[in-house]
């Protein structure tokens, strides 16, 4: 098996539950492909006393007809096809009742597939646990699903017999940026970190898409092999990832692609609703809510905007660049992305996509500025022109409001080369500056930080900058 990459907290907490002396529920859930089962079983696949994984979109009869195989194979008895799911962890109980063991593991993969409507799966999970297992104190029961929106919907919010009986949940993040590097590295393939970064703009830290990049080939030749040749491994991705992560999952697509289609600010809830079709109400809130949940969209708050209207963006790299560059393509290229690199179009997804990129690395960008420990608000603002003081309008990419006194206005500009402040650019820098002290009428020292790629080029505009964020920072 493969080394584990990161997930040494992860890791550390499925052993603890390993080695605990009492009995342990644990959920581990997340986004598909992000390495759930692979990190499950790193840590623990010699020690599996029984495992079963769910089927996609399968009925309740050959779930339970996979169940009784699996449970026949692992315990050598011949088990008949349950007649529900109370029957099915009856066979499961007295199997594991034969075992004379200190330590007594199952693992049910993909366990959300497996509820299928009126299967009455999660009352008999409760009766199982609740009645039986959890006074097992050697019985460690790991469940695992992408469908994180039904472990939200049916354990962590079920007000029935599951509520707050899980012992332990593990969620799995994708990769961050150095992870993605040393998972690379790990397989031969050496990228520039300018290249790793354009990758995690395309799909993520998802190991699966990860894995699937060939060593020896420039990441435009990869993105080319798996996105655009015919048959192309990742091409029809998209629709097998919003299929295993949530039911109705059209409703869920249609709002992922307003937000894609949407301003870079975001859009409400109201305007959501105006461009998707789906009334405003409880349905609409849950749509978002479970998308939030797995960190497909997060919400956004920005300064000169009105405060009590939540904005939501679209934070998964690999759903923009779906909407960006695949979905519509009948262009027939296999070598489209090789052929476009200094495409007008491209560039504007890459200043997008590293925008995003810095948002969700603003931990890094803190810590870059020594100011880890501050208490900071965050946000980002933007403003119309003010025609009574002649200010004209503005948008900052992020805005870290410190409570020492400062607040950062962070410039984000993604470049092939070192970026240069010319006099036109310092000009709208200023003006920025001026919209924002205007607009909050703030008594904070207000500091411009320029997060590029490579840093900036000696320029006599650089007087402007009080701090610099480079690449190399957001790996750190």
């Amino acid at each position: 098996m493969e080394t584990l990459i990161g997930r040494k907290f992860e890791a550390a907490n499925l052993r603890a539950a390993y080695d605990s002396e009492n009995a342990e529920f644990i959920i581990v859930y997340g986004r598909r492909r992000v390495g759930k089962t692979f990190l499950v079983r790193n840590v623990l696949n010699e020690k599996f006393d029984f495992c079963v994984t769910g089927l996609f979109k399968k009925t309740k009869k050959r779930q339970l007809e996979n169940f009784a195989n699996s449970l026949s194979e692992w315990s050598g008895m011949d088990i008949p096809t349950p007649k529900d799911w109370y029957e099915a962890f009856r066979e499961l109980k007295r199997y594991l009742k034969t075992l004379n063991k200190s330590r007594k593991v199952v693992f049910i993969d993909e366990m959300p597939w497996m509820a299928t409507p009126k299967s009455d799966f999660v009352s008999a999970l409760e009766n199982f646990w609740n009645g039986w297992g959890s006074g097992q104190d050697s019985l460690k029961l790991i469940v695992c699903g992408s469908a994180s929106s039904w472990f939200a919907n049916n354990v962590f919010s079920n007000k029935g017999g599951l509520f707050n009986r899980d012992t332990r949940r593990i969620y799995l993040s994708p990769f961050t940026l150095r992870e993605t590097e040393d998972y690379l590295h790990s397989r031969g393939i050496n990228l520039s970190r300018y290249s790793i970064a354009q990758c995690y703009m395309v799909m993520g830290g998802i190991p699966y898409y990860l894995s699937k990049l060939q060593k020896g080939l420039s990441l435009a030749q990869n993105i080319d092999r798996l996105f655009f040749y015919p048959k192309a491994i990742l091409w029809d991705e998209f629709r097998h990832l919003y299929d295993a992560l949530f039911s109705n999952s059209e409703y869920y697509v249609k709002v992922v692609e307003s937000l894609a289609e949407g301003e870079r600010t975001g859009l409400t809830q109201s305007e959501i609703s105006e461009k998707t079709g789906i009334p405003l109400g409880g349905n609409l809130s849950h749509i978002l809510e479970n998308l939030k949940f797995s960190d497909i969209i997060a919400s956004a708050t920005y300064y000169g905007k009105d405060r009590k209207e939540e904005r939501f963006i679209l934070t998964d790299f690999y759903t923009l660049f779906y909407f960006k560059f695949i979905k519509g393509n009948n262009s027939n290229d296999k070598d489209f992305w090789t052929n476009r690199l200094d495409d007008p179009s491209l560039n504007v997804w890459k200043d997008l996509a590293f925008e995003l990129l810095c948002m969700l690395n603003v931990d890094r960008i803190r810590a870059k500025l020594s100011i880890g420990g501050v208490a900071t608000d965050i946000y980002s603002f933007a403003s119309k022109e003010n025609k009574g003081t002649g200010t004209p309008g503005a948008q900052i990419d992020l805005v870290l409001d410190r409570r020492d006194q400062i607040v950062n206005l962070c410039e984000i500009k993604y470049s092939s080369s070192t970026f240069t402040i010319n006099k036109r650019y310092h000009k709208i820098l200023i003006d920025k500056i001026r919209a924002f002290k205007e607009w909050s009428n703030t008594k904070k020292a207000v500091h411009l930080v320029m997060v590029t790629t490579y840093g900036l080029s000696n320029s006599v505009h650089n007087d402007i900058v009080q701090s610099e964020v480079i690449l190399d920072d957001l790996f750190e």
